[in-house]
């Protein structure tokens, strides 16, 4: 009785005994998510860009220049002076309103009041920290964002959408020069 069970559990043994195949996936899965999602981006980028344009066409009043960026400004006050803008570490305080692309107010510069800002080390959104950069001390811009240079896909938690260009009005009041002195 012994040898049978023996012998049995010897060929159960050799016969369970195979290589591991290798499983197949049940959904196969090519990237067409991202594929799509970033067609989606250029689409929409396109129509924002579309209508930014078609405001800068009908607005023959202003002189607009085109950020490296990908953001549209104009001057309303510009110094010609002096030469001396915000540099990483500079300290700036400006104030500034949010209006959509239809001109209605987001937030007033009342509502935002005057910000304290050290240039690259805080938070800001993208667009605007950028167009601080490009700004003197007194000088008054306003700048056409995209939404991906603003706010994007995820908005502010309170007024702004999401994915809404803005137009911001921007008073940069006092430049202060990180001190490069070291202790």
């Amino acid at each position: 009785m012994r040898l049978v069970f023996h012998t049995l559990c010897l060929i159960f043994l050799f016969s369970s005994c195979k290589t591991p195949e290798a499983r197949k996936p049940v959904n196969i899965k090519s990237g067409s998510f991202i594929d799509e999602s970033i067609n989606r981006n250029k689409e929409l980028a396109a129509k924002e860009e579309s209508r930014i344009q078609k405001i800068i066409s009908t607005d023959t009043i202003n002189n607009y220049i085109t950020s490296q960026t990908g953001f549209w400004y104009f001057y309303s006050k510009k110094d010609t002076l002096s030469s001396i803008t915000p540099k990483y570490g500079d300290m700036v305080t400006f104030n500034y309103n949010l209006k959509d692309l239809n001109g209605n107010v987001i937030y007033s510069k009342q509502e935002l009041d005057t910000i304290t800002y050290r240039i690259d080390k805080e938070e800001l959104f993208l667009g605007l920290r950028e167009g601080l950069k490009l700004m003197k001390q007194g000088e008054i811009v306003t700048f056409l964002f995209p939404s991906y240079q603003a706010y994007g896909y995820y908005g502010d938690d309170h007024k702004i959408g999401t994915n809404i260009p803005l137009i911001a009005e921007v008073t940069l009041n006092t430049i202060t020069k990180e001190s490069t002195t070291e202790n």
